[in-house]
């Protein structure tokens, strides 16, 4: 199949990198791997792009966008959709993110299969103006009639969106196996840190990430060791200014931080904490799961059914409920290893990235 790939940022990440970044990464070599063409269409901002054109068989096509925030999206899958119908690149495109399901009109149009994954229920970010959340509750019913399928990455957005328009869907979840790193271990030393001496968060610094909650959290805890965020606002924010206003000494912000360097981070955490207020299927919890790490995430009902009885819950919003979780984690830290143990067969039990592939491929063949 000749396969053509919009929605996310760039493979591989860079800075301002998401889920659907770590998706794109994981998926389209693999697809690759299984006998098929695939074009990924990159994002080049002026200031951040990464200046390849093939990543492990995957055609990389750079196209320009802008710097503003829910612009630079619409820019770019619009040039990518017109590259596709005039350049004939691919007979089947895969979109990731249902607030680019507009494109899906003109592509189906001239005759192209449409796939869009959907990885949560967008409208509910608060990140979005209320014009934004307008536009994505719009893009939603366009998701939903338009594209030959869409597939859904985690069981409580599929249901959601069934019930609301009467229709069924797919579901594919994200893998969680990571490839073995080369064991260096100079992020550490380059941070000052030590094996099991910090406790870690890894995305972006937006609201529904629930930032807000894990520094004063973790602040108001008895621990002694460091809280670790990597990541950033993708575009300049006061939301990200207002999480560096709130760090003090035991709090470290490394800015973006990608591949072995970051799972080498997972692997020697303490504990890993998502505080998500919205999420899809976390690929970053997957990973952590994957990687035997012990993990705290909120209740929200995405995270609790990637995770199950396996991790430790706080409610979700709540300060004082993840403070207690952390001191938790604090004094029953054997009880921790038991859970990530249970965590970890999970996930590669049921979160494999070449079973992802296959059934992609089943989807798009049908």
């Amino acid at each position: 199949m000749r396969i053509a790939a919009f929605g996310f940022r760039t493979i591989p990440p860079t800075k301002g990198a998401a889920g659907a970044d770590k998706f794109a990464m994981e998926l389209f070599p693999r697809l690759v791997k299984l006998g098929h063409s695939v074009v990924a269409y990159n994002r080049r901002y002026p200031d951040v792009f990464v200046d390849i054109d093939n990543y492990k068989g995957v055609k990389i096509k750079n196209i320009k966008t802008v710097r503003k925030a829910g612009f630079d999206t619409l820019l770019h899958s619009f040039k990518c959709t017109c590259d596709i119908i005039f350049k004939n690149t691919a007979d089947i495109v895969h979109i990731q993110n249902g607030g680019n399901s507009i494109w899906a009109l003109p592509l189906r149009l001239f005759g192209k299969k449409v796939f869009i994954s959907q990885d949560g229920v967008d409208w509910k970010r608060d990140k979005w103006p209320w014009y934004g959340k307008l536009y994505l509750k719009i893009s939603a019913y366009i998701t939903a009639h338009v594209p030959n399928q869409i597939i859904f990455d985690n069981v409580i957005a599929k249901k959601l969106f069934e019930d609301r328009f009467k229709k069924e869907y797919r579901f594919i979840p994200f893998g969680s196996e990571v490839e073995p790193g080369n064991g260096s271990t100079d992020v550490l030393d380059r941070l000052k840190l030590k094996k099991g001496d910090y406790y870690l968060f890894v995305g972006r610094f937006i609201p529904d990430k629930g930032l807000h909650y894990l520094i004063p959290g973790f602040k108001k805890s008895h621990s002694d060791k460091k809280l670790v965020l990597i990541g950033g606002s993708p575009n300049p924010s006061p939301y990200e200014q207002q999480i560096f206003d709130l760090g003090d000494d035991s709090i470290i912000f490394p800015g973006y931080i990608y591949g072995d360097e970051v799972n080498t981070l997972m692997l020697n955490a303490y504990c890993y904490i998502q505080p998500s207020d919205v999420e899809g299927l976390s690929p970053v919890v997957l990973t952590v799961m994957g990687l035997n790490v012990p993990l705290i995430v909120s209740d929200i009902e995405e995270n609790i059914y990637v995770v199950q009885d396996t991790a430790r819950a706080f409610k979700k919003g709540n300060i004082q409920s993840l403070t207690e979780e952390i001191n938790y984690c604090e004094t029953h830290y054997p009880e921790m290893l038991a859970l990530a143990e249970k965590a970890q067969y999970r996930a590669l039990s049921v979160f494999n990235w070449d079973m992802v592939a296959e059934e992609h491929v089943r989807i798009f063949s049908e």
